[in-house]
């Protein structure tokens, strides 16, 4: 058992013993290397991922080959293409570690087998939708209508341990402005 894993249950939702042994049981453990893909464009994403270590980022690329991150997933944290998950359509997203990482996967058939045999994991996997709604809005609400510089704040507040974690081009990949434009950002604030 990971303790990583069994603390975040019991952490967030106080979990019992047999619904962690349960989930545990039927996970596959993966470790990733650094750059290493979970997933890629135009695979089915046919696993639940919980973070027990590491760094993941989803992310599309533009037609122009730019990456445009859409998440980032440190340890503690869960990701999927929905869509493609729900549905087993190719996705369009990508999944891939930051850094070394270490993660938990459930099939689609064993996450549905977990929540119906314990209504716990039902609640809390209902909260976790609701919240990653609330994020996804927020999002895209400042991604629409914020400045480059009240991007940048937002993440600072909203991520502040992960700006140590992460490489410039990634932040700017991830509010969807240019590199020289984060730089310009951070040096005034330096300048401050």
């Amino acid at each position: 058992m990971l303790p990583e894993f069994e603390s975040y249950l019991k952490k967030n939702a106080d979990f019992p013993e047999e619904v962690i042994k349960a989930m545990y049981n039927l996970a596959i453990v993966k470790t990733l290397k650094r750059n290493e893909s979970l997933l890629q464009a135009g695979d089915v994403c046919r696993y639940k991922v919980f973070i027990a270590k590491g760094l993941l980022r989803c992310y599309v690329t533009g037609g122009n080959g730019n990456e445009h991150i859409l998440q980032f997933c440190p340890e503690n944290s869960w990701t999927l293409d929905v869509e493609s998950y729900d549905n087993q359509i190719p996705s369009t997203t990508n999944i891939a570690a930051i850094e070394p990482s270490v993660v938990l996967l459930w099939t689609k058939s064993d996450f549905e087998k977990l929540r119906i045999d314990f209504p716990v994991l039902k609640q809390f996997s209902e909260i976790l939708i609701s919240r990653s709604i609330y994020q996804n809005r927020h999002r895209v609400a400042t991604t629409l209508s914020a400045t480059p510089e009240e991007k940048y704040e937002d993440f600072v507040t909203r991520y502040p341990n992960l700006l140590s974690r992460l490489p410039l081009h990634m932040i700017a990949a991830y509010m969807g402005i240019s590199l020289k434009t984060l730089t310009r950002i951070r040096h005034s604030q330096l300048n401050r």
